[in-house]
């Protein structure tokens, strides 16, 4: 056993290869955690426009006279 890492360890290409090995692994971990960060901030600026959506329907419907306002929900009403 002791023979085995010893010869591992002492040999430069099987060590070139374990490094790239690892470094490969390293860098689709490191791709994998961007993804999702990327994901994240996607999500996070969509519920931004969608909050913004809601903010000017509210402002809409709070600035009808309720006249109108009921007026124009009847138009929606299935009754």
């Amino acid at each position: 056993m002791t023979t085995l890492l010893a010869f591992i360890l002492s040999n430069p290409t099987i060590l070139g290869i374990g490094a790239a090995i690892v470094g490969v692994i390293g860098l689709a971990f490191q791709q994998r955690l961007a993804g999702a960060k990327a994901e994240r901030a996607k999500q996070a600026q969509a519920e931004v426009a969608a909050r913004d959506v809601a903010d000017q329907v509210q402002n809409d419907v709070g600035a009808l006279p309720p006249d109108a306002a009921r007026k124009e929900l009847k138009s929606w009403s299935k009754g």
